[in-house]
């Protein structure tokens, strides 16, 4: 088969398999209150479904370490991509296929889980890979396209249940698992330089031994932190502030967030050339810091809701800076330091929601407490920025 030689179709394939991410992990919690009426599946079953999935893409984050490199990038996105087509346009038959419909969607998540668990660990050290200028930059836009991809799954299903009713989900499935079916075959062909050298990258236990490396996963889990305490919750807190609903809800919450956190990461790449990562980096944790205290205090709707929006403009360089971080403050880290991030991300990315239920449970319900809890998590990210530069990065350094 013919390869084509242009790395910005490399680049091109990397975006959708970020979009492709998107829709497996928002997709489906879109239709969780129309999975319960149609398949009289409990609520308590239903709200398990995304922690399964993530749950699962921790393993496959993990495991990732230690296969990928032995059976190759290629044909491991090709098989993501495989698995995402196959679970998301599961989500339509499946649940008709078995006996119990709650199997047939947990089988669903088990496929598109382990498809967006391998996008989230290849995706970016393939792009890291290709010959291209201004990595920090370019990793930065590639991160944007996850953003913009949850925009697109959030909006562009409200306004199909809109058009055709809710109870048209099935087709909708099938049209969004068209995505990453066009992305198998751009995988199939485009060009994937090696993310190191044979026999260079660093191994697990390499890393584990690095203290550098640990501090870097400080950062990735203050990221996943940072970012998913409010974006899991923008939608209730939006609900809940304004007294909206849950349609304008999901649009003024998580779907804003996800907006907002693209643009930043779009400016960032603009400016990458004339502004220090780092310093980048630790003013939106300061802003961060910020928005989660206007969330948690502010008595005004209209400021608690500016807080949660500008939340997604301080979280958007926090995950790919501390990846473009890594490749340039521990180079050689390989497959595995990319694996180990994003188990890193995803743990704080599991942190942080749960830490904000906790919190909210033990202040009679307060949203608004919860959220004011996950302060610690931008606190933390801004004193492992500093320590980062003090000892790893130079205050000079670009």
């Amino acid at each position: 088969m013919l390869r084509r030689t242009n790395f910005q179709h490399t680049m091109a394939a990397c975006y959708l398999g970020y979009i492709t991410q998107a829709i497996a992990n928002n997709f489906a919690p879109l239709l969780f209150l129309t999975f319960q009426s149609e398949f009289g599946i409990p609520l308590s079953q239903i709200a398990a479904l995304s922690s399964i999935n993530f749950g699962i893409q921790l393993v496959v984050d993990f495991l990732s370490a230690r296969f990928v490199d032995r059976i190759g990038y290629r044909a491991c996105m090709v098989g993501a991509h495989v698995c995402n087509t196959i679970g998301i346009a599961g989500l339509a038959f499946f649940p008709s296929l078995t006996p119990d419909p709650f199997a047939g969607l947990l089988i669903a998540v088990f496929f598109y889980a382990i498809g967006g668990g391998l996008c989230e660990v290849l995706v970016s050290p393939i792009a890291e890979a290709c010959p291209t200028e201004k990595k920090d930059a370019q990793m930065s836009l590639l991160h944007s396209f996850y953003c913009w991809g949850v925009v697109a799954v959030v909006g562009l299903s409200t306004a199909y249940f809109a058009a055709f009713g809710v109870g048209a989900w099935r087709a909708l499935a099938c049209l969004w698992a068209i995505v990453p079916l066009v992305n198998i075959f751009n995988f199939l062909i485009v060009p994937i330089n090696p993310v190191t050298a044979e026999g260079e990258g660093m191994g697990i236990g390499a890393l584990l031994r690095t203290k550098l490396f640990w501090l870097l996963a400080l950062l990735m889990v203050c990221s996943g932190a940072s970012e998913l305490s409010m974006s899991q919750w923008a939608s209730a807190f939006t609900e809940s502030a304004l007294g909206v609903a849950k349609s304008v809800g999901d649009l003024a919450g998580p779907c804003a967030f996800a907006l907002l956190m693209g643009s930043a990461r779009m400016f960032y790449a603009k400016l990458s050339d004339h502004v220090d990562l780092t310093k980048f980096m630790l003013l939106s944790g300061g802003l961060c810091v910020v928005c989660y205290l206007l969330a948690g205090l502010s008595r005004s709707p209209v400021l608690g809701l500016l807080g949660c929006g500008l939340c997604g403009l301080s979280v958007g360089i926090m995950w790919p800076g501390t990846f473009s971080v890594a490749t340039v403050a521990l180079r050689g880290g390989g497959t595995a330091m990319f694996a180990l991030l994003a188990l890193a991300g995803d743990l704080g990315g599991s942190l942080g929601p749960a830490l904000v239920s906790a919190s909210a449970q033990l202040a009679d319900g307060s949203l608004k407490a919860g959220l004011l809890a996950a302060i610690v998590f931008p606190a933390l990210m801004i004193l492992g920025l500093v320590l980062l530069r003090k000892k790893y990065w130079g205050v000079d350094r670009k």
